[in-house]
């Protein structure tokens, strides 16, 4: 299938203005960048708990702050999750004993503000082991015959119904457990006397220590100059050096404004992102590929010295499979951006933008500088060889 056919845009003709718009927006990203302080990386990086809370309603940030603030002093973030009833409740880099124990009592408040109470067992925030134990002997006293391994059956299904969609881990009505396969209305109403519901579910809790995550920073780093290290080698042996030269400055500039917009947005920098811009790499380095690849068989075919009509033309060449490519893909991308939630905001959004600018690079910016540096060559060949005669 193929979108354009017999182009002939000029895409070096204009390559002063899209050189000059790659400068700006790389600008503007470093400016954010330093007045910012730097990257915001995530606990990942820097250290620390995060717990992830969801509500039956809207979360009552304020509250939340409040209640934890009074039993952990020091520095505490609680971010509400928009469109979402969750908060995400931060503390910053300690020591990992310190940061375990804060988590504890961060669980501990919550539970106490916002518990079922009673001294019931909640079950929104309970495990399958602990939810077997209670009705164990409950049960039996209603003369409900269970084996050991039905009651876990039973355990288990009743938190797999809980951590479905729509609940997502939070049951508000001890009712929409009738829809359980094994919850009678005699299991249910043993249910009801032994357990209750919290307004809140601990949806996730991650500790991160800070050596850990500075370690973890390091290899992130190391990880990405090594992709494109190994890119430059591979690309030098595959064509010449001038051409992996030219696709690694390119895909350098793409992880840059991606940096730069994600400083821009306030976004933060996670593994995800990483993974994320690791897999831009390799998206743009192929995108680019396609291009240099193209171009090689022209030269072969032409028996010409490398120059700009044979660049543009192909470019024009691999323009259908370029916009189809990457069009699909950003599709998809945005499609998770959009729906994926909080927890893959931000490696889509390194997705979504890394597409745009990858594609955009590998036409407006690996093929002029491919030139620019062949010209340079030829004129320094050229210098040299002027005196001789």
């Amino acid at each position: 299938m193929e979108l354009f056919k017999n182009t002939n845009i000029d895409f070096l003709g204009k390559k002063g203005i899209f050189i000059g718009a790659s400068l700006v927006l790389t600008a503007v990203g470093l400016v954010s960048w330093i007045g910012k302080g730097g990257l915001k990386y995530g606990i990942d990086f820097t250290g620390g708990a995060n717990i992830v809370a969801r509500f039956s309603s809207k979360p009552p940030v304020d509250k939340i702050r409040s209640v934890i603030s009074a039993k952990i002093p020091g520095e505490l973030s609680v971010q509400e999750v928009a469109g979402e009833n969750e908060v995400i409740i931060g503390t910053p880099i300690k020591g990992d004993v310190a940061l375990q124990q804060e988590t504890k009592v961060i669980r501990e408040t919550l539970d106490a503000t916002f518990g079922g109470g009673g001294g019931k067992l909640d079950l929104n925030n309970t495990s399958i082991q602990a939810l077997t134990d209670k009705l164990r002997d409950p049960l039996q006293a209603a003369s409900v015959a269970l084996s050991e391994e039905q009651l876990r059956g039973l355990a288990t299904a009743i938190m797999n119904f809980k951590n479905t969609p729509p609940r997502s881990g939070l049951l508000t009505s001890m009712d929409q457990l009738s829809a359980v396969q094994g919850v009678t209305p005699q299991v249910l109403g043993v249910i009801k006397e032994q357990c209750g519901l919290a307004q809140f579910a601990i949806r996730s809790a991650e500790v991160v220590g800070p050596k850990i995550g500075a370690e973890l920073k390091n290899k992130a780093i190391l990880a990405t100059l090594y992709a494109l290290g190994g890119m430059l080698i591979y690309l030098a042996f595959r064509f010449e050096f001038s051409y992996g030269l030219a696709a690694v400055i390119a895909v350098f500039h793409d992880v840059l404004i991606t940096l730069g917009l994600f400083s821009l947005f306030d976004k933060e920098i996670s593994l995800n992102v990483v993974a994320a811009l690791l897999t831009l790499v390799g998206y743009s380095m192929n995108d680019t590929i396609v291009v240099f690849d193209r171009i090689r068989e022209s030269l072969k075919n032409a028996r010409k010295e490398l120059n700009p009509q044979i660049v543009n033309d192909s470019i024009n060449q691999t323009l259908s499979r370029t916009i189809l490519t990457s069009g699909l893909t950003f599709i998809s991308s945005l499609a998770l951006l959009l729906f994926g939630g909080p927890v893959l905001n931000g490696f889509s959004f390194a997705l979504v933008v890394g597409i745009l600018v990858g594609t955009y690079s590998s036409i407006f910016v690996a093929s002029p500088i491919l030139i620019l540096w062949h010209d340079s060559v030829q004129s320094r060949k050229k210098a040299a060889a002027a005196p001789a005669k």
